[in-house]
């Protein structure tokens, strides 16, 4: 009985049977990563976690984003030196209507990028999303890759 009632929920709510979550290496996170514009940066502000979102390119296995002068994470990334700022990034792709697709988090370092070529090139490749000026280029040089794919439990 109750197997039917899950069944009759589903099919009245839209949403298809069971998922399960395949983990994913971490090449291929990173390859999922660098097909979507959009993420999440994780960052710690005043002893607590900050998030904001922001758009990204991954070029090399560095995920690279562009920061406005004011925020609190080119701060603290200019604060940290050559060391940086420990940091998680997320960006996913799941479809609301089938609830499949995949979630990557890149955690590592962030380090402001210096060199005034690279910044250069950063500034034409990755638009900002805002009308803000983002004249601060960053980079995530990952030191743990991780990943899962939501996929149908049966297939």
């Amino acid at each position: 009985m109750h197997d039917e009632a899950v069944r009759d929920l589903t099919h009245v709510l839209g949403v298809p049977g069971r998922r399960r979550a395949v983990d994913l290496d971490g090449d291929e996170a990173l390859r999922l990563l660098a097909t979507v514009p959009l993420g999440r940066i994780v960052f710690t502000r005043r002893a607590l976690p900050a998030i904001r979102p922001v758009n990204h390119l991954v070029d090399a296995g560095d995920v690279v984003l562009r920061t406005h002068e004011g925020a609190a994470l080119t701060a603290y990334a200019r604060e940290a030196g050559t060391e940086g700022v420990v940091v998680a990034y997320e960006a996913d792709d799941i479809d609301l209507a089938t609830r499949l697709g995949w979630s990557v988090v890149v955690t590592g370092y962030c380090r402001p990028v210096t060199d005034p070529a690279e910044t250069a090139r950063y500034k034409t490749l990755l638009r900002p999303w805002t009308d803000r000026r983002n004249d601060e280029v960053l980079r995530i040089r990952p030191d743990l890759v991780t990943g899962i794919r939501l996929v149908p439990a049966d297939g």
